[in-house]
C-alpha cells in the first residue's frame, strides 16, 4: 500500500477512536464509529485476496449494523430526554445501545462474525482489530455505565468466557484460536465493567499488552503445526513468546494473572461466590488450548525432510518493541497493588 494512504488511514483511525472517546453527545460518537470502521475496512483490504474480501463485507455489515442501532437509540432517546447527552440515557436507549456496543465488541453470543473476519486478514490486521478496535465501543460503555444493567453484563460476560473456551478447543488455525481467545478475554472484561471501572481499564491494558507480545512472534503463521517451523528463526523469541503464551491464558506467576486474580476477589466480595467459581472454571478451556500452543511452539521440533526449506536467521527482523512488550505480559505481576491504584 502506498505510505502516504497508509499514514491516512493510520491516522483517520486513532483520530476517529479518539473523537468517540472525547465526546459526550450521540451523534458525534456515532461519527466516530463510522469513521473508524470505514478507516479499518481499506487495510482490511489491502491484500486483494477474496478472503480478504470477504472479511471486509462481513465487518462492514456487522458494524454497519450496529451503528445503525446507535443512531437509532440516540434518537429515541433525544425524543424522550430532549437532549443528546451521553450520559442521560432511558431504559430503552441503554438496552439498544448495549446491544451495539456487545456486537461491534464481539461479545458471545453476537460473536459469530469475529473468527470467520479475523480468519480472513493478515495477523497484524487481526491485531488492530483485536485492540485498538475494542477501545472506542468500550469508552461509550464506561460513559453510560451508571445506567448498564450489572445482571445482564454479568451474564454476557459469563456468556463469552464459556463461548470463548469451549469453541476454541477444537481450532487448528492460529487466528481462529486468537479469535475465540480475544471471546474469552471480553467475557473477564463485561465481568470487570460490572463491578469496577478501574479495574476494567487495568484489565483492557493487560488484555492489549499480551496480545500485542502473542501476535508478533506468531505473524507468518497460519496453523498450529506451522508455530514449531519458527524455531529456527529466533529460539530466544519463541521461549518467550510460550511465556507470553502462559500469560494470556493467567496462570499465576504471570502479568495475566492480575486481572483474574482482582476480579474474582471483586466478585467474593460482592457476595458472588458461585460466579466467580463458574468464571474460573470456563478460562480452563481458553488455558487448555494455550498450553497446546505452547507446546506446539517450544517444546516440539516439526517432521523434517530433504525437501523442506530450512528457515536460516539471516537477518532478524523483530520489532524494537517486541522485548519490552513481553516484559510487559509477563513481569508485571509484582506491581498489581501500584497499576490497581494508578488505572
Amino acid at each position: 500500500m502506498n505510505p502516504l494512504i497508509w499514514s491516512t488511514l493510520t491516522m483517520s483511525l486513532t483520530t476517529s477512536t479518539i473523537i468517540t472517546m472525547a465526546s459526550n453527545h450521540w451523534l458525534l460518537a456515532w461519527l466516530g464509529l463510522e469513521l473508524n470502521t470505514l478507516s479499518v475496512l481499506p487495510i482490511i483490504m489491502g491484500r486483494h485476496h477474496p478472503r480478504a474480501t470477504e472479511a471486509t463485507t462481513k465487518y462492514f455489515l456487522v458494524q454497519a449494523t450496529a451503528a445503525t442501532m446507535i443512531l437509532l437509540a440516540s434518537i429515541i432517546n433525544t425524543w424522550q430526554t430532549g437532549q443528546w447527552s451521553i450520559t442521560h440515557t432511558t431504559p430503552m436507549t441503554t438496552l439498544l445501545t448495549t446491544t451495539a456496543l456487545m456486537l461491534k465488541l464481539g461479545v458471545a453470543p453476537l460473536h459469530l462474525w469475529y473468527p470467520h473476519v479475523l480468519q480472513g486478514l493478515t495477523m497484524n490486521t487481526a491485531l488492530v482489530i483485536s485492540t485498538w478496535q475494542k477501545i472506542a465501543p468500550l469508552s461509550l460503555l464506561y460513559m453510560t455505565h451508571h445506567t448498564l444493567n450489572q445482571t445482564t453484563l454479568i451474564l454476557l460476560g459469563l456468556t463469552s468466557a464459556l463461548v470463548g473456551g469451549w469453541a476454541g478447543l477444537n481450532q487448528t488455525q492460529t487466528r481462529t484460536i486468537m479469535a475465540f481467545s480475544s471471546i474469552a478475554h471480553m467475557g473477564w472484561l463485561m465481568t470487570a465493567l460490572a463491578t469496577n471501572q478501574h479495574l476494567t481499564t487495568l484489565a483492557m491494558a493487560t488484555y492489549m499488552a499480551a496480545t500485542l507480545a502473542t501476535f508478533m512472534p506468531l505473524a507468518t503463521t497460519k496453523t498450529i503445526t506451522d508455530i514449531g517451523t519458527l524455531w529456527p528463526l529466533s529460539p530466544t523469541m519463541l521461549t518467550a513468546s510460550m511465556t507470553t503464551l502462559m500469560s494470556l491464558g493467567g496462570l499465576p506467576p504471570l502479568t495475566g494473572f492480575m486481572p483474574k486474580w482482582l476480579i474474582l476477589k471483586n466478585l467474593t466480595s460482592m457476595g458472588l461466590p458461585t460466579l466467580a467459581t463458574l468464571i474460573l472454571m470456563a478460562s480452563l478451556p481458553s488455558l487448555f488450548f494455550y498450553i497446546r500452543l505452547a507446546y506446539m511452539t517450544a517444546l516440539t521440533t516439526p517432521p523434517t525432510t530433504t525437501s523442506t526449506k530450512y528457515k536460516w536467521r539471516f537477518k532478524p527482523d523483530h520489532p524494537t518493541y517486541a522485548a519490552p512488550t513481553i516484559m510487559a505480559a509477563t513481569l508485571l505481576l509484582p506491581l498489581t497493588a501500584t497499576l490497581y491504584n494508578t488505572t
